[in-house]
């Protein structure tokens, strides 16, 4: 692409922002409150809106039921909009309710199996009072211990209730389904995998895709291989973007590894799978536990941004010459030409043009708006994991 249509696609990018990443985090021994954390779902989208107006490129913002009840979705849909962003996919949760201690959509006892598509029922009405299209689910469920339970009657189960929660969403919803290879579950996860995830998918219909997060896999695993795999079968439905060293650290995305950002960026590119029509919905997913929230966020988003425009700025036509000629140096030299190539100044540029400061970190901490919310959002309980 030249710098014309490198802009273009650049406009046409969003990235969804999850409401989460607004309240208090912290690690499995703490949790850390934050002066002027949200205390609802309102004020955290009100921080939100903060990221899309500095950057210009992140409107959706993607609510967890049930952190985010409210009495009226109406009212905080409208809300959304005054801000000038509207609500993404609607997230399930699994992982908090004592009865789901061995499972919930593959638990033994039907009526707690029962319960946990009932909750997806109560998001479903959620999404029909937002104007969500996207119901996310992420399965925690598993086993610690050999013969704990049976792994293929578990996937038997999971799959009946998958499809009774399928069968409940409207003509034009879709289902997007993720995966992890453990935690909380350390023997056998039921949905591990990209592969378990789109069996599961397939079984289902064509309106159910699988969500990939790129913190939810082992050490050493190619995740750009497993993009390119879904997309070739129109089954990647969405990502989660974040940065692991270890495992699902949750840490902003590209702060750990910007290279595999960047070669995965690429066979988005490569595929034309950036485009707002392609089905897939890029968001970010992360915690902020040492580091403000908000600047967190737009961090987040302009390493995504950078990566994408390095992606976009690879000599396809000399790559794949290199490629068909077989030389594997001069190949590597096109696309590490790209991925070291300084996208910061272009970016300045695009901003500049669509009327926003080229600086959006430095914009934002001199509006002072950190300062008012911690002086402002005095009492009630911050919101956080299980508020």
């Amino acid at each position: 692409m030249n710098e014309t249509q490198v802009l273009a696609a650049l406009r046409e990018q969003t990235i969804e922002l999850p409401s989460w990443a607004f309240g208090n985090s912290g690690t499995r021994f703490k949790v850390f409150g934050t002066p002027g954390t949200p205390r609802d779902p309102f004020e955290k989208l009100s921080d939100a809106a903060q990221v899309h107006r500095y950057t210009g490129i992140a409107p959706r913002v993607s609510l967890h039921i049930p952190w985010d009840l409210v009495d009226d979705y109406g009212k905080l849909a409208a809300h959304a909009a005054d801000l000038g962003v509207t609500i993404g996919m609607i997230n399930s949760n699994l992982f908090q309710d004592d009865e789901y201690k061995l499972g919930s959509l593959t638990h033994t006892d039907p009526k707690v199996r029962a319960k946990a598509v009932a909750h997806h029922a109560q998001c479903i009405d959620v999404m029909r009072a937002t104007g969500s299209k996207e119901l996310k689910l992420w399965l925690p469920d598993g086993t610690n211990y050999p013969g704990q339970d049976d792994l293929r009657d578990r996937q038997d189960r999971l799959a009946e209730s998958l499809q009774q929660i399928y069968a409940l969403l409207d003509d034009d919803h879709r289902l997007v389904l993720e995966y992890k290879f453990f935690e909380p579950a350390f023997y056998s996860t039921d949905v591990p995998d990209w592969g378990t995830s789109l069996l599961h998918c397939l079984a289902l219909g064509e309106r159910a895709k699988v969500v990939l997060d790129t913190g939810h896999h082992a050490p050493g695993t190619n995740i750009e291989f497993i993009v390119v795999q879904l997309l070739r079968q129109g089954r990647l439905g969405a990502f989660d973007f974040n940065s692991r060293f270890y495992a699902d650290d949750d840490l902003m995305a590209g702060a750990a590894d910007p290279f595999q950002l960047f070669r995965i960026m690429y066979e988005i590119v490569r595929s034309d799978a950036l485009r707002p029509d392609s089905g897939v919905n890029f968001m970010l997913d992360q915690c902020h536990n040492v580091e403000d929230k908000i600047p967190g966020q737009i961090r987040s988003v302009t390493n995504v941004q950078q990566a994408t425009a390095k992606a976009l700025l690879v000599d396809r036509d000399a790559l794949r010459t290199a490629q068909q000629a077989g030389d594997v140096l001069a190949a590597n030299d096109v696309f590490m030409d790209a991925y070291h190539t300084d996208v910061r100044p272009l970016l300045a540029g695009l901003r500049e043009e669509m009327g926003l400061d080229p600086d959006p970190m430095a914009a934002f901490k001199a509006s002072g708006y950190l300062a008012r919310i911690a002086a402002d959002r005095i009492g009630g309980q911050q919101a956080g994991w299980g508020a």
